[in-house]
């Protein structure tokens, strides 16, 4: 792991050797503490790996060195803008950098410190700032050879350009920056971090086109030179992806895997992918996970919604979900957002889809109409298909809201967000296109809509929408039962037989395997992870259940709490400074720097002054079992393809477990040579 180390380095060779400090000053401690502060990154320790970097500044600055004292700071500020999130501490380092570098105007530290304090601007909303500084740091980069310089601030530019209506010429401009991101002429760290921005520029403006693109080349790129948590961000967009397109279940599982390799890395911005799954979560119907992903966002101070208003109104509390979203619009959190930039309409585009569907839902025309016309004004600026196609739906539900004929906006929002590719909101608008044609009085057209949103949403896995419009559909209820299929289900030994349709296999007996068979002998009932994990503590163990550790991980270890402490006084620092200038701006986002980490290093320390954990039993046996059941019916779908289509559409993952009967092909499972038949629940 070097990427980080070689910004300003033209031999562009890594050093990966274990380095034992010495405590005492001596001629290799400043090569030390910067080969540590890689391993640290590499290993997921990021306060550690900013440590280093100031105990490298003090040190240079101690012996006078104000050079390569800049460059420490530079390197501090540059690794707390891509983890941390707060723009305080980013802006106190980068003043130290610049004050440590103006006796030396020359040196290649500068395009650092510029291409830093232009992405700090974009980030905090000065836009005027960050295009001046963005082309001075690409300027600087090419003059003194920093690349990284010149691709970072190019991408600032393009992304401005974004912003300031210019749609396609910025996105033109982010293909060039791609290009040159994956020709190695750039450093690892560089160029993962900035393929990222490149996916979340296009997503913001509704290009999911480009963003599909760009995360394909991002994800080729990725093997053996993914530096930190690029990786991790990388399966975050892969989530983002599937998540339009489904299958829900593959979705969710780049989610989980997305939240386990980020956790080391991010602090605040670990909201981001918490939300993903979140999202993912309430599509698929596991309201319960849902909920628990959207609420450990909030604690990191993210902005959970719409989704989390959107689970509220899932959960039948209408009138919160409403004032959820309502506040979040009218208060939109002042902080950097990976997909949008604060302080432009773009951020709030979210937000309008989401009141549009619940005010519909509470039968509010005129809130209905309010959203559609401010998401249509979005649209307009910022053209893009995924846009034009939440702002067409929104109008749809408005007309249909208003007692107006809805069917033509109807089929537009229909056909826009399938030129978009977007398999689960394409059925979200055939439904309010069958709606509409039930209202116009042909309820023939209605249902065939209707069907094709079913089919849509049983491909993706969407429990709870299949069970809706299966139960609003009279063809679906009203059908003639079929007659139940026999699937065998059973334990042999070591190896378990399975059977359907006339075809028989064997496989091993995985520890999957066995948590699957709990849930398909109670068809229909949900299973607490902690109970399939006991379970099976059970079998394993006849003298008794082994005991779950609930010990869990520390939240802040003695490390991280001393880091916050000391980002807390810079946060005062900037705090105070930019009260003194009666900058506004600054004070507002100093302050939810500041409220933050108060709330991370309250939340770390329990009563009597203990460490507290997280990542205990419950968050661990989720994570186990859903790797566990998605393996086995991996290998399921190896050796029975049909047999394991099934079980992939019908079986739910999260924090309850449950095996869902298929309403229209019933399936009757028999899972040992004496056990009575399991699934005649399945019409039910």
């Amino acid at each position: 792991m070097c990427g980080e180390l070689t910004l300003l380095r033209r031999d562009n060779r890594c050093h990966t050797a274990t380095v034992v400090l010495d405590e005492q000053d001596t001629p290799e401690l400043p090569a030390a503490l910067e080969l540590q502060a890689g391993q640290h990154y590499a290993a997921g320790d990021l306060e550690r790996a900013i440590g280093c970097w100031e105990r490298l500044h003090a040190l240079h600055e101690q012996r006078g060195e104000r050079e390569p004292a800049g460059r420490a700071a530079a390197m501090a500020a540059l690794h707390l803008l891509i983890d941390s999130g707060l723009m305080a501490t980013v802006r106190g380092w980068n003043r130290r950098a610049e004050r440590l570098l103006a006796d030396t105007p020359g040196s290649p530290v500068w395009a650092v410190v510029t291409m830093v304090a232009g992405y700090e601007r974009f980030f905090s909303g000065d836009m005027v700032a960050a295009a001046e500084l963005s082309r001075r740091a690409v300027a600087l980069g090419r003059e003194r050879d920093v690349p990284a310089a010149v691709v970072i601030g190019r991408t600032a530019l393009a992304r401005l350009r974004i912003i300031d209506g210019a749609v396609e010429e910025g996105i033109e401009q982010l293909d060039e920056v791609a290009v040159e991101l994956t020709s190695g002429r750039v450093d690892p760290l560089t160029a993962g971090m900035m393929l990222c921005e490149i996916v979340c520029a296009a997503q913001g403006v509704g290009r999911h086109d480009r963003a599909r693109e760009w995360t394909e080349v991002m994800d080729r790129w990725r093997p053996g030179r993914a530096v930190g948590g690029i990786s991790g961000r990388c399966r975050v967009h892969r989530a983002e992806m599937l998540r339009w397109s489904g299958p829900g279940d593959e979705a969710e599982a780049e989610a989980v895997a997305a939240c386990d390799e980020l956790r080391p890395w991010m602090r605040r911005e670990f909201g981001w992918p918490l939300v993903e799954l979140g999202t993912i979560r309430l599509r698929r119907g596991d309201l319960v996970g849902a909920e628990e992903a959207l609420l450990e966002a909030h604690e990191h101070a993210w902005c959970p919604h719409p989704a989390l208003a959107l689970v509220r109104l899932a959960q039948g509390r209408g009138e919160e979900a409403l004032a959820l979203v309502e506040e979040a619009i009218a208060h939109p959190l002042p902080m950097p957002s990976k997909e949008r930039p604060p302080f432009v309409e773009l951020r709030v585009a979210p937000l309008l889809e989401a009141q549009a569907q619940i005010a519909a839902a509470l039968g509010r025309p005129e809130q209905v109409e309010a959203a559609a016309e401010r998401l249509e004004s979005i649209a307009r600026r910022w053209a893009g298909p995924g846009l034009r196609a939440a702002a067409a739906l929104a109008r749809a539900r408005a007309e249909l809201a208003a007692g107006r004929p809805a069917v033509d906006a109807g089929t537009a929002a229909v056909a826009a967000w399938a030129d978009a590719e977007a398999a689960y909101e394409t059925a979200v608008a055939r439904e309010v296109l069958a709606a509409a044609l039930d209202a116009a009085g042909r309820p023939e057209a209605a249902r065939l809509e209707r069907g094709s949103a079913l089919a849509a949403y049983e491909a993706f896995g969407a429990a709870l929408d299949v069970r809706r419009l299966a139960a609003a559909d009279d063809d679906v209820t009203e059908a003639p039962a079929r007659e139940p299929a026999v699937a065998v289900f059973e334990r042999l030994g070591s190896g378990r037989r399975i059977a359907l349709g006339g075809v028989e296999r064997v496989l091993p007996d995985l520890k999957g395997l066995r948590y699957l068979e709990r849930l398909l002998a109670e068809p229909g009932r949900e299973l607490h992870v902690l109970d399939l994990v006991a379970g099976e503590s059970d079998a394993e163990a006849p003298e008794g259940p082994s005991r779950v550790d609930t010990t869990g991980l520390l939240v802040l270890d003695d490390e991280a709490k001393a880091a916050y402490r000391r980002r807390l006084a810079e946060v005062e620092e900037d705090l105070d400074d930019a009260v003194a200038m009666n900058d506004l701006a600054r004070q507002e986002v100093a302050q939810h720097d500041r409220d933050y980490l108060v709330d991370e290093l309250a939340r770390a320390v329990g009563l009597g002054g203990r460490d507290r954990r997280t990542g205990g039993s419950a968050e661990r046996a989720r994570t186990s079992v859903t790797r566990s059941l998605r393996y086995a019916l991996g290998r399921v779908a190896e050796q029975h393809p049909d047999l394991g289509a099934h079980l992939a559409r019908r079986i739910r993952t999260g924090t309850y477990c449950c095996y869902e009967p298929d309403p229209l092909s019933p399936v009757t499972w028999r899972l040992g040579p004496d056990s009575p038949p399991h699934g005649s629940s399945a019409g039910r």
